[in-house]
This record gives C-alpha cells, structure tokens and sequence, in this order.
C-alpha cells in the first residue's frame, strides 16, 4: 500500500470512528421516550401534567408516549402496576403519591422515577437528602409542616368564637404524625381544645364520627390522606349534618360542599412535575436534581355552606381567598 492510499485509509477509518458515536447517539434519539405514569387514582391531576409537558414541546402520542397505570384506589395494588410499566419498559416513572413512589422503587433502581406528591421522601428514605437525592428518585416533596397550622387559624377567623376543633388524622401518615406537634402547639396560642380522632381504613370512618358527634365540637379538621379523600362527600355529608364549620386540604372538598380547604397546590405539583421530565428526556441524572418543595398554596371558601351554617365569613378572609364558591 502506498504511503498516499495509506493516509487516505486511515484518514478516512479515523473519519468514521469520529462519526459512529454521533450516529449511535442520533440513532438513540428516535426513539420516542415512554413515561410511565403510575397512580392509585385516575381522579389525579394528570391534565396537569399533560399541560406541562405541552408547554415545554412534548406531545403524547406524538414525541412523547405516557402509558397510566391507576388501580382505582387500591395501594396495593400498585406494586403490580409499577412492574408492569417497568417490563415495557419505560425511561422514568411519574408517581402521585408516597405509595406509588415506594411501589416504584420496590421494582426498580435504574429507571428514574419522578414523584409527584410524596410528603416526607428523606424520612420514608426514598432519597438521601432534598439537595442530593442520590439513586434514581427525584422529584417534588408534596408537604408543607405549616399547612395545618393555617387551616387551624382560617377556621378560628372563620369562627371566632369556637373552642373545641376535632381534627381527623392517621398515625399510619407520615404528613400527618409530622404535622400534629405544629397542631397542637397553634391550638394552645390559639386558647383551643383539640381532640384528635384517628381515621386509618375506610372501616373507621363510622366509628369515628360517632366519636366526632359524642365530642361535640364546634369545629372540624380533616387532614388529608387517601381515606379522605375518597370518602370525601360523605365528610362533607357528616359535618353538615352535625353543623360543624370544617376545614379541609383540598378544593375538591369545598366543591363538594365543604366550608373552606386550605392545602398544597396539586395541580401545580403536577404541572411541575413535567419539568423534571424534560430534564430526564434532555440526560440530566436524578441523584443530580434536587427534591423541590411546594411553592404553591390554596384557600377555597364556600359561601352557600358559610350561609347554612349561619356564618358571616370576614371580609379580610374573603380577600385571601383563592377561590369562592357562591
């Protein structure tokens, strides 16, 4: 061979060396990325999320594909759900809940998987810290310590001259054994008499209204976990039936009847949620991006019920509100 075909050779070899990686990598990205949507409820904010996902270019269907897994309700079923998205297999998972999350989890560490409304992710160790989550979980963590604590002073500026508040809980609930100290400590500022009635199953909630209606409050908090918000209309039913303002988490609750809601934004969760999807389809690593907190807060009053129960609600009251239902 002479030495000018020699160097055309190797020139030309080197020339396509340098190009197989570009190739490979183009070829990579034809394929459409999949996103496995995981929930125990298709009642979810996934319109949301569809919404932010359009407005940073990607379309089901068309460059994005999202596969839903709900299992109506059941958290244990989600295990099932989580390992059929994992078989497709998808590139992330997008999970509504702590049970969806930890269901994830239980069948994967190299898919990333994005939550959505886990309350406590150090705690239930679902990643190592907020700022480094490590592993292959990020996301948004969905709770707010705070959060109680307001519902408990909107319901006694609602109602100056209540005393006694039942608050309904589950101390199977991270958020809400987290929660209860701020509670507690904000009912003694507050000069209020809390008890608390502990809701864990959908079998309890008799029971414990019977404990409510015996205790005679003039004031109700329903903290907020799957029980409740599945079995919603019939809170709403009960509180209205023993004439007792509440005070929920989320605005479903108020459009159901409900006095007032104070909670974390779920839609904007949801709406978030798409940003850490982007960044995934774009290569970034989730042990890279950091666990955000909630930004986003609502209050949602309800006027007709504010009138059965023969409330005023203060004007200054009315002005915060996000949302009034008349």
């Amino acid at each position: 061979m002479s030495d000018i075909i020699r160097r055309e050779f190797i020139t030309l070899l080197g020339g396509a060396a340098a190009a197989w990686p570009l190739a490979a990598h183009a070829q990579r990205n034809t394929r459409t990325p999949r996103i496995g949507f995981l929930s125990p409820s298709p009642q979810t904010y996934q319109e949301e999320f569809r919404r932010g996902l359009r407005e940073r270019g990607y379309f089901d269907g068309q460059n994005v594909i999202v596969d839903y897994r709900f299992t109506d309700g059941h958290d244990e079923r989600l295990p099932a759900a989580a390992k059929e998205l994992a078989a497709i297999p998808v590139d992330m998972i997008v999970c509504t809940n702590s049970a969806a999350t930890a269901a994830a989890i239980g069948v994967t560490t190299k898919i990333p998987i994005v939550m959505v409304t886990t309350a406590d992710p150090v705690g239930q160790k679902f990643i190592a810290s907020l700022a480094r989550p490590g592993g292959n979980v990020t996301g948004l963590a969905s709770f707010s310590p705070e959060t109680g604590v307001k519902q408990l002073e909107f319901l006694k500026e609602a109602v100056p001259t209540i005393t006694r508040v039942v608050v309904l809980w589950n101390s199977l609930s991270p958020t809400h054994v987290i929660s209860m100290p701020n509670i507690q400590r904000a009912s003694q500022t507050l000069g209020l008499d809390v008890k608390l009635i502990e809701i864990q199953i959908p079998e309890n909630l008799g029971s414990a209204f019977e404990t409510v209606t015996r205790s005679g409050p003039d004031g109700l908090i329903a903290l907020v976990d799957q029980v409740t918000i599945r079995h919603r209309a019939d809170l709403v039913d009960f509180a209205r039936k023993i004439s007792c303002p509440a005070v929920y988490a989320l605005r479903e609750f108020v459009i159901a009847g409900g006095l007032m809601s104070y909670g974390v934004s779920f839609p904007d969760l949801h709406y978030r949620a798409a940003d850490y999807v982007d960044k995934i389809i774009r290569g970034a690593r989730p042990e890279d991006f950091p666990v955000q907190l909630p930004t986003k807060f609502e209050l949602a009053i309800n006027l007709k019920t504010a009138k059965e129960l023969g409330l005023e609600v203060p004007s200054t009251l009315l002005a915060r509100a996000d949302e009034v239902i008349e």
